[in-house]
């Protein structure tokens, strides 16, 4: 069965972020996600996972003025000094937590912009993104890039996982990965199952939820017992991090979780 990590940032929000910690690993989970940790210090966050026995396995680079709808600036022209003074506020919190992915978010595109302007912000990105892995890759961290369904996030920089894993072999480095989370694909593109198969080796962290809802991936139009099978079929050992919005109280949503390990023990007995 493949290895789950529960999104704080979205999950067990009945309580306040330092409390999530204790709550995932109440519900079950040994390792967790977040989008940002900024607002706490990494000694904070670090005692955080190590009384609770979790580990942290993504969160992303800072993406620029985030209350004011900026989601990223590694494609935005002019913006350099501070992705890099980004990468090195990011790394300093990897080291201290342990943390062996992180999320290179791109930024989001220009309202009618043209083939010469996306031209430019795909060369600031692919120089960013070398960068980024140059930095993190002496520390043996890996570096995702994550497509984003435009309803979610209009605008946004990538959208499909070709064009992810094209700027992936681009950056010729070993440590980026594509983060490829199942609830954008399914939006963007369909086919999912296939896409994964076609792309595995360069896929570093995987995401769920339901879809069109975003809930709990228990329902909607995506299969996911099914994938999970194909997760195991196709040797991912990689993590799946639950991005999804809890419908209610989020421990009365985690169903789905002990199907998945229901089925997983009855399929190891029915094969042994």
């Amino acid at each position: 069965m493949p290895k789950f990590a529960a999104n704080l940032t979205m999950m067990f929000n009945e309580v306040a972020f330092p409390q999530r910690f204790a709550a995932a690993a109440a519900a079950g989970f040994t390792a967790v996600e977040f989008l940002f940790p900024y607002d706490h210090t990494p000694s904070e966050i670090a005692g955080w996972l190590k009384e609770h026995k979790l580990e942290n396995v993504l969160f992303n680079l800072p993406p620029g003025d985030w209350a004011h709808g900026e989601r990223g600036i590694a494609s935005l022209p002019g913006r350099g000094e501070e992705f890099r003074a980004g990468v090195a506020r990011a790394l300093d919190y990897a080291l201290a937590l342990g943390t062996k992915r992180v999320h290179m978010m791109a930024g989001l595109v220009p309202v009618g912009a043209d083939a010469a302007e996306l031209a430019l912000r795909r060369e600031i990105y692919l120089e960013n993104l070398k960068y980024a892995a140059e930095v993190f890759g002496a520390h043996d961290i890996m570096v995702l890039i994550e497509p984003i369904n435009g309803r979610d996030m209009p605008g946004y920089f990538l959208v499909t996982q070709a064009q992810a894993h094209a700027l992936r072999i681009d950056s010729g480095a070993a440590n980026v990965k594509v983060q490829m989370d199942f609830y954008h694909v399914q939006i963007v593109e369909g086919d999912i199952a296939m896409t994964f198969r076609q792309h595995v080796d360069g896929i570093g962290h995987v995401q769920i939820a339901s879809v069109p809802s975003r809930n709990e991936p228990d329902d909607g139009e995506v299969n996911y017992p099914y994938l999970f099978r194909l997760l195991d079929e196709c040797g991912y050992d990689g993590w799946v991090g639950c991005e999804y919005r809890p419908r209610g109280r989020t421990e009365d949503g985690l169903g789905w979780l002990a199907a998945a390990q229901l089925a997983t023990t009855q399929l190891s007995g029915a094969s042994s």
